[in-house]
């Protein structure tokens, strides 16, 4: 008989607003998949954003989740306070040879790219043209004696030569997905202000964590194609994806905090709950 483990899935918030009912979504569809296979449900904090995160909206994403009734397992987990694990990532990549500094500004980036009507476009537009990817070691070498500032970038070519086969991964709705990290260039997985980027510290933290199912909305999507690639490189376990759709406001367009959506807190201030909140949002009740 083949014991079958129990899967694992978290929600990844970034502490930089408060949460909205697309997070609510989110967190009860990674917690409800958990909790029905026996399986566990852990937090996550995504703070590598020092200027932006805030200890109040950790905490109010505290409180939302407990009014909402969802429970983790174990501590929380805060990028902020495992930069070294993304830096031994980084030291990897580097001993691979498939990551390179890029000295470029985002203005100089974006006149670049608009002097260039045919420059390829990813699915968030244009893509770094590779400005800093033809530099010889020497040039590199001046620009950081310098104390040029710079950006990591993941050289994408060098690094699918590298693994020399096909990439794939698993999604629940759309089925076995080539890998195609070309469709989003050179992505960045380190900055002076930032050690770390989204890219590198979700596929990090994933692995170190045992997650085995990545419950995320369907505008992260393509950036799974990234992560298989450095999932391969650095060695990691794949596990499964399942990507669901966004919540769209009354206007029509996704809920965001940059868009101050109706918050959790404003809703529970009304006297909304959670039971007329999973009903808004298709899911049974509790």
């Amino acid at each position: 008989m083949v014991n079958i483990a129990p899967i694992s899935t978290r929600f990844a918030p970034s502490p930089t607003g408060c949460l909205h009912l697309g997070h609510a979504f989110a967190a009860w569809t990674a917690h409800d998949r958990a909790r029905a296979a026996g399986g566990r449900f852990l937090l996550r904090m995504e703070d590598i954003d020092q200027t932006r995160c805030r200890p109040a909206f950790e905490a109010g994403i505290i409180e939302d989740l407990t009014w909402l009734g969802i429970t983790w397992d174990g501590p929380v987990r805060r990028q902020s306070e495992h930069f070294a694990d993304y830096r031994s990532a980084l030291d990897r990549l580097t001993e691979l040879g498939v990551i390179y500094p890029c000295f470029c500004t985002r203005a100089e980036i974006a006149a670049e790219v608009a002097a260039s009507p045919g420059a390829p476009q990813g699915p968030a537009g244009p893509l770094y043209p590779g400005t800093c990817r033809g530099l010889d070691a020497g040039q590199r070498a001046f620009r950081l004696a310098e104390g040029r500032d710079h950006a990591l970038r993941l050289d994408i070519g060098k690094a699918l030569a590298l693994v020399g086969r096909p990439l794939s991964w698993h999604d629940e709705k759309a089925g076995e997905q080539p890998a195609r990290p070309e469709i989003l260039g050179d992505v960045v997985l380190a900055r002076k202000e930032t050690p770390t980027s989204y890219h590198l510290a979700v596929t990090v933290d994933d692995a170190l964590q045992g997650i085995t199912l990545v419950t995320r909305a369907i505008d992260l999507f393509p950036a799974t194609h990234v992560h298989r690639l450095l999932q391969a490189l650095l060695g990691l376990p794949v596990p499964a994806y399942a990507h669901h759709g966004l919540v769209i406001g009354e206007d029509g367009i996704r809920l965001a905090k940059r868009d101050k959506a109706l918050t959790l807190a404003a809703m529970r201030a009304t006297g909304q709950t959670p039971l007329e909140l999973r009903r808004r949002l298709g899911l049974p009740a509790c």
